[in-house]
């Protein structure tokens, strides 16, 4: 059978949630239908190195988005794509562009992976996108809340969308666990005696890092804990600052970005999502894989899709700091049977999201589209 090529295309393989979305799906594509093309901006990413060696990696001579087009479309040509598959509202209009610019016969998927909108330009501008996607030939979203807005917002056809949850690479989460162990300069948080929360997320106003630091500090009172905040971003002194003035600063960790989150989660006592809104809230996944209770802000839309109304973790009010700290509170206080019920129920529901079972969902929809040339 011959190998469909599909380009996929975002603006770097960085350190967030689309671009290890990608990965995923890249490097579990069934090999023997699909050959994997990649294309990003001129900037270096976290997760290239962690891509598979097959995959055709092609870097754009330039950082602006919108100077993106014409390149693009020249490397849909000369490629000979089947599809070209895009994430990111911004990132899909300057694909779709690229290919129609193109003049080839290659087919259009672009994802939708967050609540957008909410103000009167914000909502103007998802009309807008949403005139763009008209010249898609699928438009995917990964929750169905994020299926919802797309429709009330971006003015898409229900019809014209399908749901795919993020894929979640078990086996590599697996494998990391495994082979690692908590950098030594960050191993001592581990060894206190302390109880240790985790979270991990850009350090931007979506994640609410606000929120969480003012309810640890509630929590501190009662349950003498430590706090470790993986990520980076443009709020970082902001909330330093933040933890400075609550008097936290022998108990909150800024450890930056890490490729392996995941033994610092198994680690923990706990992981909490503090966002404002998700469009699936994939960390979510990740700890539960790792064996960690989770507790999530109830934002618009994933988390409750991904702990089913509750059933596999906590849910809380977005922006309410005594709630969380109470919900908190709560779990780290759980007798070990009780403890040990929730955490055998989230390896469960981490399995739903396995990756080797949602890119497959992608690959079926991937045929399809080829299928319609």
């Amino acid at each position: 059978m011959e190998q469909k090529k599909i380009l996929f295309f975002i603006y770097q393989m960085g350190a967030g949630g689309a671009a290890r979305t990608l990965l995923n799906i890249i490097n579990n594509l069934d090999r023997s239908k699909f050959k994997p093309l990649l294309v990003t901006l001129d900037y270096n990413g976290n997760y290239e190195e962690h891509l598979k060696s097959d995959v055709k990696f092609i870097k754009l001579k330039t950082k602006r988005l919108r100077n993106a087009i014409l390149p693009l479309a020249r490397v849909i040509k000369k490629e000979r794509v089947y599809l070209v598959f895009s994430t990111i509202p911004n990132y899909n209009t300057i694909a779709l562009l690229a290919n129609l610019l193109s003049f080839s016969d290659a087919k259009s998927i672009v994802r939708e992976a967050d609540n957008l909108g909410g103000t009167i330009t914000s909502n103007a501008k998802l009309i807008a996108y949403g005139f763009i996607y008209k010249f898609a030939d699928q438009v995917i979203s990964l929750s169905e809340g994020v299926k919802a807005n797309l429709v009330k917002r971006y003015k898409v056809k229900p019809q014209n969308i399908k749901v795919i949850y993020n894929p979640v690479d078990l086996e590599n989460i697996k494998e990391n666990l495994e082979s690692q162990v908590v950098k030594k300069e960050h191993s001592h948080i581990f060894q206190i005696g302390d109880k240790v929360i985790v979270t991990a997320g850009r350090l931007v106003k979506q994640k609410d890092q606000k929120t969480l630091i003012q309810a640890f500090e509630k929590v501190n009172r009662k349950i003498k804990s430590q706090l470790v905040i993986l990520g980076e971003g443009e709020l970082e002194e902001e909330l330093k600052g933040l933890v400075n003035e609550l008097g936290l600063k022998d108990r909150v960790h800024f450890v930056g970005f890490q490729y392996n989150p995941y033994i610092y989660m198994k680690e923990a006592d706990l992981f909490v999502l503090s966002s404002i809104h998700e469009g699936f809230g994939h960390v979510l996944v990740e700890a539960l894989a790792t064996g960690t209770p989770v507790i999530s802000t109830n934002c618009r839309s994933g988390p409750k899709e991904v702990l089913e109304d509750g059933e596999y973790g906590i849910l809380t009010e977005v922006g309410n700091v005594p709630q969380l700290a109470n919900r908190m509170i709560q779990v780290l206080s759980l007798d070990k049977e009780e403890l040990e019920q929730l955490i055998k129920k989230g390896y469960k529901r981490a399995e739903d999201f396995d990756a080797t079972k949602i890119v497959k969902q992608y690959e079926k929809i991937f045929m399809e589209n080829i299928r319609h040339e």
